[in-house]
């Protein structure tokens, strides 16, 4: 068994991503996420690769695209505004089937807002964020643990898939400490990168990665081949846990840091005789929509809990069964602060 170690969130992040192979890394300052640059630009020099602090949030994301094209995994690293300005590298390289790992550690917006946690970017991230209706692989992580190991795991399913994947997370699992297990990569079969640009060295084809499709039918032949991705994602890479729903006669959803809080506050209301269990999805995109049709299927009654007025909620709309009650609990940025478990425990009892 492996040694425990007490690190950040963000830290972790850039540990899994050198035991992930990363190369090449590229960002840009902005809290709550600047450990991550900060620890990269210590250690990934030392595993040969190569770490640029780049002028500006748009820049990074246009030599992670370089990168990725050259057949190298690369990664950058953001929040909620430097995310916004990455969106339009972020399309084009969904519109070059460029794998791409992007992390986001969410803080209060519009605009520059503040340092605080939200969870206000979900529309960001599970919608594609640019121009040209794509999507993204998108992982939400609850913990230290689960920030270590969703970012491997994000590296593997952008390989796979061959488009962009983001872990989506917010301050508070971001800076928080935790007991990890630093494991080593998983030994997953990854397909061979032939489509990326190698030059005409030892004979090699000189491929071209674009986004540019003006052949008759090429671009909605390729919008098809993506949908079609898509649903295999859906498929095969739906990611959620349970807690407490076998027996359960309402159940809570929420996900990341909120879910942790949400699980004591379901916690306490098993202690007072009420039948409550916890949905969190793990995959934001895709959405585990089968956990969700099954729960509903005979439990009517859903308490969805956010750090915003509501954007998951749309998900859990359209997911569960059609005579499902869905209630919405909110504290959207700018509240002042997280909410208790004693605060959502008293939502639960208002809806039960």
């Amino acid at each position: 068994m492996s040694e425990k170690i007490f690190v950040k969130g963000n830290e972790a992040v850039a540990m899994a991503a050198i035991e992930a192979g990363v190369r090449c890394y590229f960002g840009y300052p902005i809290t709550p996420q600047s450990d991550i640059p900060e620890y990269l630009s210590r250690e990934l020099p030392k595993t040969g690769g190569t770490f640029i602090q780049v002028e500006s949030e748009i820049g990074a994301i246009n030599m992670v695209l370089g990168a990725s094209a050259a057949g190298v995994r690369a990664m950058t690293s953001s929040s909620g505004p430097g995310i916004s300005l990455k969106q339009e590298g972020i399309s084009y390289m969904a519109g070059s089937e460029l794998p791409g790992v992007i992390v986001d550690i969410m803080r209060q917006g519009p605009g520059l807002g503040g340092i605080d946690a939200s969870q206000a970017d979900y529309f960001q991230a599970t919608r594609g964020g640019g121009h040209g209706g794509y999507r993204i692989i998108v992982l939400a992580p609850d913990s230290v643990q689960e920030m270590y190991d969703l970012t491997m795991l994000a590296f593997d399913l952008s390989d796979i898939y061959r488009m962009p994947a983001m872990v989506l997370a917010d301050s508070v699992i971001g800076q928080m400490k935790e007991s990890i297990v630093a494991n080593s990569r998983p030994e997953t079969p990854l397909p061979v990168k032939d489509w990326a640009v190698r030059g005409r060295a030892e004979g090699a084809d000189q491929n071209v990665v674009k986004s540019l499709k003006l052949g008759d039918g090429e671009m909605e032949a390729f919008h098809w081949a993506m949908h079609a991705r898509y649903q295999e994602l859906a498929d095969k890479e739906s990611r959620w846990e349970e807690y407490q729903t076998a027996d359960a006669e309402m159940i809570v959803t929420a996900f990341g840091s909120t879910a942790r809080i949400a699980r004591t506050a379901i916690e306490g209301a098993r202690a007072e005789g009420m039948k409550v269990g916890l949905l969190r999805p793990i995959t934001l995109f895709p959405f585990p929509k089968q956990a969700y049709t099954a729960l509903s299927a005979r439990c009517k009654r859903f308490l969805d809990i956010e750090l915003s007025t509501g954007q998951m909620i749309d998900d859990v709309r359209l997911s569960v069964a059609r005579d499902t009650d869905v209630a919405f609990y909110g504290r959207p940025p700018g509240a002042g602060s997280l909410p208790t478990p004693e605060e959502l425990l008293e939502q639960i009892r208002k809806i039960y």
